[in-house]
C-alpha cells in the first residue's frame, strides 16, 4: 500500500508540481490549500506525512502544524511527521520549526532529490 502524503500550500502551481513529483515516486497525495482544509482531510483519512508551506495567507504553516497536532491529540490519533517548506527564509520561522521538532525544513526552491531523500528517510 503506498504511503499517503498531505501537501498544504496556498499556491496551486506548487501543489500541482509537488503532487506530480510525489505520485511519480509512488506516493498517494492529497492537497489542501489552507489549515481548515487540511484538518478536514485529516479527519477523513490517515496520512503518513505532511508537507506544508510556512508562509500562507491567514494561518501560517507553523500555526497549521500546531492545530493539526492539537486535533490529533484530542482525538487520540498518532502524530504525523511534518516537513516545512518556505520561499522566505526567516530566523524566527526556522526557530519555531526547530522548537516544534518538525522532521525537516527546506527552503524554496528546494532540490527535488533532497526532498525525495527526506521523504524516504522519514517514511522508512
Amino acid at each position: 500500500m503506498p504511503k499517503k502524503i498531505l501537501v498544504i500550500d496556498d499556491e496551486a502551481m506548487v501543489t500541482e508540481s509537488v503532487k506530480k513529483l510525489l505520485k511519480k515516486s509512488g506516493y498517494e497525495v492529497e492537497i489542501a490549500h489552507s489549515g481548515a482544509e487540511a484538518i478536514k482531510k485529516i479527519k477523513d483519512a490517515n496520512f503518513n506525512l505532511i508537507i506544508s508551506d510556512i508562509r500562507m495567507p491567514g494561518e501560517d504553516g507553523i500555526e497549521i502544524i500546531k492545530n493539526i497536532r492539537s486535533y490529533l491529540r484530542e482525538n487520540k490519533r498518532d502524530l504525523i511527521p511534518e516537513i516545512l517548506i518556505t520561499g522566505y527564509a526567516s530566523q524566527d520561522k526556522y526557530k519555531s520549526a526547530i522548537e516544534l521538532k518538525v522532521r525537516a525544513y527546506l527552503n524554496k526552491p528546494f532540490d527535488i532529490k533532497e526532498l525525495l531523500e527526506k521523504i524516504k528517510e522519514i517514511l522508512s
